[in-house]
């Protein structure tokens, strides 16, 4: 009985760290409590048609690329500066692991999106 129990236990922990495909009114909702809307002149439109673009809403969605980093998350991203992928010495400037992007839970990837958009190239970096 006790296996049980703990089986249960670690089914819903698993759950709960999968992926997610959001609707788009769904992810608009959770951008904007997150004050995204308007975050550095950029729109929640802008914001929802990258998102879209780079995973379809996604959140564990890796793309490898040629030089050997991946794309990572909902917003796609990128292993080379951004976070850590375990397999190169990247820069790792949002200060976190790349498989913390994968999960249902997008407050980092937000986080780490609204850093990458405060550098020069702006959303232009997607």
């Amino acid at each position: 009985m006790a296996a049980l129990a703990l089986l249960s236990i670690v089914a819903c922990l698993l759950v709960g760290n999968m992926g997610k495909i959001f609707r788009r009114c769904e992810l608009a909702q959770v951008l904007h409590q997150a004050g995204m809307d308007g975050f550095r002149g950029y729109s929640l439109a802008d914001w929802l048609c990258m998102a879209f673009h780079e995973s379809r809403f996604k959140t564990d969605t890796v793309d490898h690329e040629a030089d050997g980093s991946t794309d990572n998350g909902i917003f796609q991203i990128n292993s080379r500066q951004w976070c850590d992928d375990y397999k190169s010495s990247a820069r790792n400037l949002c200060h976190m692991h790349c498989s913390d992007l994968l999960t249902s839970n997008i407050n980092d990837d937000i986080v780490c999106a609204m850093q990458i958009v405060q550098q020069p190239r702006g959303l232009g970096a997607w």
